[in-house]
Parts: C-alpha cells; structure tokens; sequence
C-alpha cells in the first residue's frame, strides 16, 4: 500500500507568509486613508457654499473623501476635481485654493460667479484649469504667473474683462490657452510670444486691439490660432506661414488690412474676411508670390 504524507513547510516559510499577509493588509488601510482635516474641510466648504445637495451627482459627505465623486486622491492629497455639468452654482469658492496639491481642476459648464480670487496663484502645482461655460466676472488675477506648471488654460465663455497680463509669459509649459468669448480687452502682451510650448491659442470674439506682432513666429508648435471678431489692425504677419504645424487658422472679421498670401487666405476659415471703417465685410487682397500680381480671394 501506498502512503503520502503531508508536506510540512518549515516555521520560517509560515511566519513570512503571515508577515507578507499583513503587509498587505497594512497597504490596503493605506491606500483608503483619510486626506488631512484642513483639505477635507475645505471640500466641505466648497460643497456648501455651491449648494452641494442641488449637484447632478452629489457627495455623501459622512462618508470618506476617497468616494466623493469626482474627486482624485494620490498620497492623502486631493489633486484632482473635476465636476464638470454637474450643476454647481454661486461664487468662485476661494477655499479651493487651499488645495495646494491640485493638479487638474476642472468645473466646465456650471453656474459659477465673481471672480477668480488673487490666492489661486497658490495652486503651484496645478496642470490643468478648465472653468469655461460658467459666470466669471472681472479681471484674470496677476498671480497666475505663480502657475508655472500650468499645461492648459481654459476660461472661455465667461464674462471676463480687462486685459491679459504680461506675467502670462512667465507661463512656459503652456499648450493651451483658449479665452474665447469673453469681454477682454487691449493689446495682447509681448510676453505671449515667448511662451513657445502653445499648441492652442483661442482668444475669438473678444475686444482685442492693437496689432499682431512679427513674434508671433516663434510659437512654432502652434496647431490653433484663433483671434475671429476682435479688433486687431495693421498688416497680418507673413511670419503665419512660417507656423508649419498650423492646421487651424481664424483671424477674419477684424480690422487688418494690407495684402496676404493665397496659402494663408486658403489656411483661414472665412478666408481673410474683414471689416471696414463702416463695418462692412470685406476681403483682404491676395498676392501672388510668383507674379505680384494682386487679386482677391474667391
């Protein structure tokens, strides 16, 4: 007859078993902890304060951080909010900016009013800002110098006013600037043309003046160039066509005048349209880099 014994496996091999389950244990506990009660509290404010219980999808606000909705956690720090469409009402909550580990804040298309607070420059370590579609009033706040690992900017349909800092140029990993539909105002800052990391330069149906620098040549990752309904004048820079990855080209109904390319008049979606003294649609005159000859798109 055949006999199988048991395997016995050695005390040691047992006990590291043990130790390796309740490591194990101990990460899991730690991968649920609880953010700070200052960061915790400020969530609870933001809550508050924007009528939190009248949101699309609300939070259950006795239960743990880590299970608000839409709300990332990484090292007991909140990083990421993103609500977007989500119902959310009232002032600009200053207290977010208590969050100083943000990395991405994302609160498009809701019903946000006042301004955007000076304090937001404490969010440094911010990538992403998306607070487009809502109410926002007055002027963007110097301090955003203060961003500097801010990736995109977005702030589009609101009622901003007043002009755009030259500290933005202190902004250098900048992609995406999209500020359409606002009321800003004035010439656009010379800084804007050193930040040559933007791939979207979105600035249509604003008040700007002034004219369209030559500089305007070094933003060489430029994919988007849209300044439609603005009041831009002068002679549009050649140095356009020297923008190589540029797949999308707006600048008509402003006030430019002079005389431009066909391969730029063809790259722009109303095809260089712009106003007259009596506003009036007009087209820009083409010339031809092979004849110099003159005529006017089709």
């Amino acid at each position: 007859m055949l006999y199988v014994y048991p395997v016995l496996e050695p005390k040691s091999t047992i006990n590291m078993k043990k130790i390796t389950t309740l490591l194990l244990s101990l990460l899991a506990i730690s991968a649920i902890a609880e953010v700070s009660p200052t960061e915790k509290a400020a969530l609870l404010q933001f809550y508050e304060a924007t009528n939190g219980r009248q949101w699309k999808t609300t939070w259950d606000i006795s239960g743990p951080v880590e299970n608000f909705y839409g709300v990332t956690i990484e090292n007991d720090k909140v990083v990421g909010i993103s609500l977007p469409n989500n119902n959310i009402s009232g002032q600009f909550p200053e207290v977010l900016t208590q969050l100083t580990s943000l990395e991405t804040l994302n609160l498009f298309r809701n019903d946000l009013s006042g301004s955007l607070p000076t304090s937001i420059g404490n969010l440094t370590s911010l990538k992403h800002l998306n607070i487009s579609f809502n109410k926002l009033t007055g002027t963007l706040p110097v301090s955003i110098a203060k961003l500097t690992n801010l990736e995109s900017m977005e702030l589009y349909m609101n009622n901003l006013t007043g002009s755009i800092p030259s500290e933005i140029g202190q902004l250098k990993k900048l992609e995406n600037l999209s500020l359409f539909n606002n009321s800003l105002e004035g010439e656009l800052p010379t800084q804007l043309y050193a930040l040559t990391q933007l791939k979207v330069l979105m600035l249509s149906s604003n008040n700007f003046s002034g004219r369209l620098s030559y500089e305007i040549e070094n933003l060489k990752q430029l994919e988007n160039l849209s300044l439609f309904e603005n009041n831009f004048i002068g002679q549009v820079p050649f140095e356009i066509e020297k923008l190589k990855n540029l797949k999308e080209l707006n600048i008509s109904y402003n006030k430019f005048t002079g005389l431009i390319s066909y391969a730029m008049a063809s790259k722009d979606s109303f095809q260089m349209t712009m106003l007259d003294d009596k506003g009036l649609a007009v087209k820009l005159r083409l010339l031809s880099d092979a004849t110099g000859l003159v005529g006017t798109p089709d």
